[in-house]
């Protein structure tokens, strides 16, 4: 975001010089990376590079009311009824708050993750942590909500202004001293379906933090029927950031019958010290094996399964035959399975899917009828597999 288009209000950014020493906002301004900044490293300096970085402070600062923000699993009841949330290895996290500061690194697949994921938290009485979020999630109600109870932070995706890069990553930096954050390294939901690369921004941000005994936790959100799966299957890939309005609007529609288990999946906690953040070579280290222990932990489904072995058109028995096929695969690189045999995993997927409109059954076989989703599906378990099938 170029500096022209900064609000500039000048008693805001006044309420903002004057907090206290000991605010997170002013360790940001002490810190050397925004000193550099202000002197003008980036080309910009003086009054100039000073409400730029006020400015981007103003917009991440935020406040969680933990009561409050607990007591919204009540008005969010009529969706989260309809998903039965399951923890796995919840032990993992609950040893490592006990220790020291937490960062929860978690894939991207619903907007409901941002529910299901603090709520598996809480069930294993865990401390909430401050959850980083798409700022197209800010506007309206909503956006106080999250600025003023869930705590959430708002990020500028795919924004390369340097004002705002350095002020994100100090801020999350200082964040880290008083907070746990949980967020996306993604950056955003698959819309194809698959594990996506990593960006290294806010894995950077942790390691500058330089908190002592600080972890990073890997987690894996695999849901049995993704509410929007038709709506980023159509998209395929994120061409705009859409209003969320109308994203609620749609999954709304697609709400009317949904039902889904969502398994929460926390993975060996990574120590941030044994990573150098001066180092581009360790921090993309760290990402990748960030990614490699949230794909090796994700949750291996019937619905994917199925996906993933589908043809255009085929018997019960066949289908079932290649998910044994497939199987044994995934056992053998001892991935996350939540069903031992072909013949589990159609039981399980075929009605849901029937229901959703994303396969039928005809005259005793299996045909497709929603191509783009079913490949949604299969992708998700695609990093898994070493020879993926050309499926439908």
């Amino acid at each position: 975001m170029a500096a022209s288009f900064l609000p500039r209000s000048a008693r805001r950014l006044a309420d903002l010089t004057r907090m206290r020493p000991d605010t997170i906002a002013e360790a940001v301004l002490a810190r050397e990376d925004v000193a550099r900044f202000l002197e003008g490293s980036h080309g910009v300096k003086g009054a100039a590079a000073r409400t730029q970085v006020l400015t981007y402070l103003e917009e991440l600062q935020t406040t969680q009311r933990y009561e409050l923000y607990r007591a919204l699993e009540y008005p969010l009841y009529p969706i989260l009824r309809k998903i039965k949330r399951i923890g796995e290895r919840q032990q993992l996290a609950v040893d490592a708050v006990k220790k020291g500061r937490v960062v929860y690194a978690s894939n991207h697949r619903s907007h409901i993750d941002y529910l299901v994921e603090p709520l598996v938290l809480d069930d294993a009485g865990i401390r909430p942590p401050i959850i980083a979020a798409g700022i197209n999630l800010f506007g309206g109600p909503l956006g106080l909500i999250h600025k003023h109870v869930t705590g959430a932070l708002p990020i500028r995706r795919n924004t390369k202004d340097p004002a705002y890069l350095i002020t994100l990553k100090a801020y999350v930096s200082e964040l880290l001293h008083k907070h746990d954050l949980f967020f996306y390294p993604e950056g955003g939901r698959s819309y194809s379906g698959e594990l996506k690369a990593i960006k290294t921004g806010l894995i950077h941000a942790t390691l500058q933090a330089e908190c002592p005994d600080l972890v990073i936790v890997p987690v894996a959100i695999a849901y049995d029927l993704v509410l929007e799966d038709h709506i980023l299957a159509r998209q395929g890939m994120k061409k705009r950031q859409r209003a969320f309005s109308r994203e609620v609007a749609e999954m709304v529609r697609y709400a009317v019958g949904y039902r889904s288990r969502a398994f929460v999946t926390f993975g060996a906690p990574i120590l941030a010290s044994g990573y150098d953040p001066s180092s581009r070579t360790e921090v993309l280290e760290l990402s990748r094996l960030i990614r490699t222990r949230i794909g090796s932990q994700f949750k291996v489904l019937p619905s994917a399964l199925f996906a993933a072995a589908m043809r255009p058109s085929i018997t019960r028995k066949d289908l079932e035959q290649r998910i044994d096929r497939m199987l044994e695969e995934l056992a053998a690189r001892h991935a996350n399975l939540s069903v031992t045999s072909g013949k589990q995993a159609v039981e399980a997927a075929a009605e849901p899917l029937e229901t959703r409109g994303i396969v039928v059954l005809e005259r005793g076989r299996f045909r497709v009828r929603e191509r783009n989703v079913l490949k949604f599906y299969a992708r998700s378990i695609e990093h898994l597999l070493v020879t993926p099938g050309r499926t439908h």
